[in-house]
């Protein structure tokens, strides 16, 4: 029975194309946070939790970040969803991050983001198939390498941030010791990607570390070669389109590449020397040779 009410909460959250969810006002949505999203009935919690799935694109921040990501991310992190709940927020979410972009352009990250506790549930406690997670794997790796809406943060809107949400489920995958190798080395092309994106994109936001950290922690895996490494790192570290990296003080897309790769390599080299033990070590040593490459 449960089951069933909550594939009817996402058939509506789908279907509505306003927020909140039916049944919900966004005064109630204000509340749940000052309340600390506490819902002492499982079975409410759970509906209520499915209905923030008609959220993720509000316009109002203190709606989509205040309390859709807070809350799910707080009963994710609790345990407090139901295995249902969980399956249901992963088909939910990952429609909407396969869908087509928004004109405001916040349902995706957001759904990225939200995914990201979703995936993290699922590697503390397993609930998902391989075939499920193999759709996570799909969807993580096209909506990170596919991410072409650059904003960041508004005072008036708030955060977009493709970049950074697309990482945070990047690393959350990546750290599942249920993915495989092949399926990590994916998620990391996507990573590879948007290190340093095509054109006059200079990050501000904080992109590179949150694509640095999760590269670091994809490293840590012990399925992961060092051998392989090096040759991820070479080619990150790899001037192409231009023919040297000299040539980057030329043009405004060049400085772009150089300023945005610096910054990757720059956080990934402060996280492997802060690591303390081998892998740290290895990945440090890699990174300044990179490093030394570009000429930093």
């Amino acid at each position: 029975m449960l089951t069933l009410l909550l594939a009817c909460a996402v058939a509506q959250a789908h279907t509505e194309p306003n927020c909140p969810a039916p049944g919900q006002t966004r005064a109630d949505l204000v509340q749940l946070r000052r309340d600390g999203f506490v819902i002492e009935d499982d079975a409410v919690r759970d509906r209520v939790a499915i209905g923030l799935l008609a959220c993720t694109g509000d316009p109002d921040p203190a709606i989509r970040d205040g309390v859709v990501y807070e809350g799910l991310a707080t009963w994710l992190r609790g345990k407090q969803l139901s295995a249902a709940a969980v399956q249901a927020l992963r088909e939910g979410l990952l429609e909407q991050l396969q869908a087509a972009d928004d004109a405001a352009g916040f349902r995706k990250p957001f759904a990225a983001l939200a995914l990201s506790e979703v995936a993290r549930s699922d590697r503390v406690e397993p609930v998902f198939t391989g075939e499920q997670r193999e759709q996570l794997v799909a969807a993580a790796a096209s909506y990170l390498g596919g991410v072409r809406d650059y904003r960041g943060f508004s005072e008036t809107e708030g955060w977009r941030h493709g970049v950074a949400h697309g990482s945070d489920l990047v690393l959350q995958l990546a750290l599942n010791p249920q993915i495989s190798p092949e399926q990590a080395w994916r998620l990391l092309a996507a990573v590879a990607a948007q290190i340093a994106p095509p054109g006059e994109v200079f990050y501000v936001y904080g992109e590179p570390a949150r694509l640095a950290r999760a590269a670091f922690y994809a490293q840590r895996r012990d399925d992961m070669a060092a051998a392989d490494w090096a040759r991820w790192l070479g080619a990150v570290a790899d001037p192409a389109p231009l023919d040297a990296w000299s040539d980057a003080f030329s043009t405004q897309a060049g400085l772009a590449r150089r300023h945005n790769t610096l910054a990757f390599l720059q956080a990934l080299y402060v996280a492997a020397s802060a690591a303390g033990d081998e892998h740290g070590a290895v990945l440090a040593a890699q990174v300044m040779e990179a490093l030394r490459r570009i000429g930093s």
